[in-house]
């Protein structure tokens, strides 16, 4: 996870950074299903057709990054959602274990065009899904509609990609609290990355040019040949420390430990269009969700 914003934004003051840093510390976090680590794609000898990203249909939240997010079954007419990183959740971190299903929010997001200008302020009207538990997410149902959001501010939601992300992809972190985009590539994935109290599943491990900081924590990671979002990114090794906070560390199946400084990493999504429904309503019964049950 990232240290608090009011340390970033005083470590920026002091190196005389300003207010959009270049980019120098780790991400925060989230925790995928587990699932075997797919083949680094193909070698077909042509590069894949890149997609331009941009900052459109991100979101600012007060303390963190977050994205007006649909699935591939959503309907314009279905209330939005916005997603975000468990640790961004506004009432605290939720525990180990933990998993907040219909809380009562009324939190606001300012929505981005592909400029990055703030064009809106859209609303939540409750906390659909959060947790720190196997992932790092939380996804907010706004009180809009996607048609409504498109129609009124001409910006459309990114959909969610519902199948594993592949190593080797190039990316793109797309930060709307500091209207940033970061771009690198999937280098692998974590069989579990550990994080003080808090342990993830099958993490995305970036390239060492994203260098993401405090605040770009809940971005989408887009692919950057499809335009989907195939992670949400949350958490980096800033100091070289082992499975502390700010510091995590990658522990693979037979138990050995790997600590990799400088390098930041994202919580997978394709697991979590499986668990909503009609009317992007949240059922965690259905067949293939994997996600947490409270």
């Amino acid at each position: 996870m990232r240290k608090p914003l009011v340390a970033v934004l005083f470590a920026l003051v002091l190196s005389g950074a300003g207010a959009a840093p270049a980019g120098a510390a780790p991400a925060p976090h989230t925790v995928p299903a587990s699932r075997p680590t797919p083949a680094r794609a193909a070698d077909t000898g042509a590069a894949p057709a890149v997609q331009a990203v941009s900052l459109a249909g991100t979101v600012a939240l007060s303390n963190c990054s977050g994205s007006v997010v649909r699935f591939p079954g959503s309907a314009d007419t279905d209330p939005a959602l916005v997603l975000s990183n468990g640790h961004c959740l506004e009432t605290g971190f939720p525990d180990p274990g933990e998993v907040i299903v219909g809380q009562s929010s009324s939190r606001t997001f300012g929505l981005l065009n592909s400029a990055g200008t703030r064009v809106a302020t859209l609303r939540a009207s409750k906390v659909a899904y959060s947790t720190m538990t196997d992932t790092d997410i939380t996804i907010y149902q706004l009180t809009s509609t996607y048609a409504t959001i498109r129609n009124s501010y001409g910006i459309s939601a990114l959909t969610v990609q519902d199948t594993h992300p592949v190593a080797g992809t190039a990316i793109t972190v797309a930060s709307g609290y500091w209207k940033r985009l970061y771009s690198c590539n999937v280098d692998g994935f974590a069989y579990r990355l550990k994080e003080g109290d808090w342990t993830w599943k099958d993490s995305v491990r970036y390239t060492s040019a994203c260098q993401t900081i405090g605040g770009t924590s809940g971005s989408p990671v887009v692919d950057q040949s499809t335009g989907k979002v195939v992670a949400v990114n949350n958490t980096g090794n800033e100091d070289g420390g082992r499975c502390t906070l700010n510091n995590p560390c990658e522990v693979d199946a037979n138990g050995t430990v790997t600590v990799r400084q400088g390098i930041n990493y994202a919580q997978e999504t394709y697991q979590i269009p499986a668990c909503f429904t009609t009317g992007n309503q949240l059922n965690l019964s259905l067949s293939g969700c994997v996600l947490p049950k409270p």
